[in-house]
C-alpha cells in the first residue's frame, strides 16, 4: 500500500471507491461537450479530467469576457440606466 493511502486511513479521511471514480468520470463525459460529440464510448479517464479542466478554464475565460463586456455597458450608459441594470442584476 502507498504510504499516501495509509496516511488517508490514519488520518481518517474517507476513500473513494475505484466505482465511485469511474462513475464520476462517467458523469463528466456526459456533460463535457467536447467528449459527449464523440463516436467512441471509450474514453480515458484521465482524457475525461483533462477535457473537463480545459472545459472549466474556457467558462472561466467567458465570464471575465462577459464581466469586461458588462462592465463597458454599464459605464457608457447614464446613471439611471446603469442603476436599473444593476438592479435587475441583482
Amino acid at each position: 500500500m502507498s504510504s499516501r493511502r495509509s496516511r488517508s486511513r490514519q488520518s481518517g479521511v474517507a476513500r473513494i471507491s475505484d466505482d465511485q471514480i469511474a462513475d464520476l468520470v462517467q458523469k463528466l463525459q456526459q456533460i463535457i461537450p467536447e467528449i459527449r460529440h464523440r463516436r467512441s464510448d471509450k474514453v480515458s479517464a484521465s482524457k475525461v479530467l483533462q477535457e473537463t479542466c480545459n472545459y472549466i478554464r474556457s467558462l472561466h475565460r467567458e465570464a471575465d469576457d462577459l464581466s469586461h463586456r458588462l462592465s463597458a455597458v454599464l459605464e457608457s450608459t447614464d446613471s439611471d440606466q446603469a442603476a436599473l441594470l444593476r438592479s435587475l442584476l441583482m
